[in-house]
């Protein structure tokens, strides 16, 4: 299994990850970000959105668990899912995700132990809270197209992408 890290420096630049990756994905693609309270997965999940060119406004779906996010573009639909206040993948289930898997892009918060039963194939995307703004990232992509760091150099601000595994 491979994993990249990369370091996200100020909070614009974890926007800019965000955007950056938002144009890299497609219809039935999962993303699971996964962090401590204020690690910035809200932030990343807003410059996906404008990657993707959904409606906004992005905000934490955490009280209502999720959210779904027209294309304004003709692409595919976000569907933002907070699951922090879940209870376990039976109430994952509940929400019926599945059915938008794969004319969606899908983006669970807080995801890790429960995202895995949307799908097999998914971006596992940690940050890691450091001094100040800085946030260690670290990609794992799991059965997916994501094979080689040649996928990931259009994420900006990555230039000293360093693979493992």
């Amino acid at each position: 299994m491979k994993l990249w890290h990369g370091m996200i420096n100020t909070s614009a630049q974890a926007h800019a990850f965000g955007v950056a990756l938002g144009g890299l994905l497609g219809a039935g693609d999962l993303v699971v970000l996964n962090g401590p309270l204020g690690a910035g997965k809200t932030t990343v999940t807003q410059g996906l959105a404008e990657g993707l060119g959904v409606r906004g406004p992005i905000t934490s779906p955490t009280f209502v668990i999720a959210r779904v996010h027209p294309s304004l573009v003709g692409g595919p639909k976000l569907v933002h899912v907070d699951a922090y206040r879940l209870g376990g993948s039976a109430e994952l289930d509940d929400l019926d995700l599945d059915t938008d898997l794969e004319q969606a892009v899908t983006v669970v918060e807080w995801g890790a132990g429960l995202a895995e039963a949307l799908g097999e194939r998914r971006l596992e995307i940690t940050l890691s809270a450091g001094q100040d703004e800085r946030r260690k990232v670290t990609l794992r992509p799991i059965n997916s197209s994501w094979t080689s760091a040649s996928d990931l150099v259009a994420l900006e601000p990555w230039r000293d992408l360093t693979e493992e595994g």
